[in-house]
């Protein structure tokens, strides 16, 4: 049995042939969407960031970091329209899509710090322009938001 709230009244026990008056209202119901959408966006700008670095800074040139950038873009750009799909059918592929972003982020992130100190396929990068502190932003963000979308998502399936 669960608690009511009656009009007015304090939570009380319904008696099991009582009809349910007002349901009472979860906390969480808005927070696992929320963080699905947010985790959603920080993977598309980390996707536009290096998109742009592709064509701006001319990494299409680079051997393998140039498709590597693009294969970020395309990866991105999958995961972030695929989370931001509604629907309960799509449970499963969310859950799969959120590992998928935090992958995506985590790879980026530490691919990044890696070329700033050694070179990777033969590139090192060097200073940290304004794309790469926007992409590292989102990256964090991402890798947050969807860590947290899965952990409140999990423990919602347990209650």
């Amino acid at each position: 049995m669960t608690r009511l709230l009656e009009r007015g009244g304090r939570p009380t026990r319904p008696v099991p042939d009582e009809v349910p008056l007002v349901e009472p209202r979860r906390r969480d119901g808005r927070a696992v969407p929320l963080l699905r959408t947010a985790g959603a966006a920080a993977v598309l700008v980390v996707g536009a960031v290096h998109l742009e670095q592709y064509f701006g800074v001319h990494f299409m040139v680079v051997p393998v970091i140039g498709p590597l950038f693009l294969l970020n873009f395309v990866g991105a750009t999958l995961i972030g329209v695929g989370l931001l799909l509604p629907g309960v059918r799509m449970r499963m592929l969310h859950l799969l899509l959120a590992l998928g972003g935090i992958g995506l982020a985590a790879t980026s992130f530490v691919f990044l710090f890696v070329s700033e100190h050694r070179p990777l396929f033969g590139f090192q990068d060097y200073g940290y322009r304004a794309p790469i502190v926007v992409a590292l932003v989102a990256e964090a963000v991402a890798a947050v938001t969807l860590s947290a979308y899965l952990l409140l998502r999990g423990t919602r399936r347990m209650r």
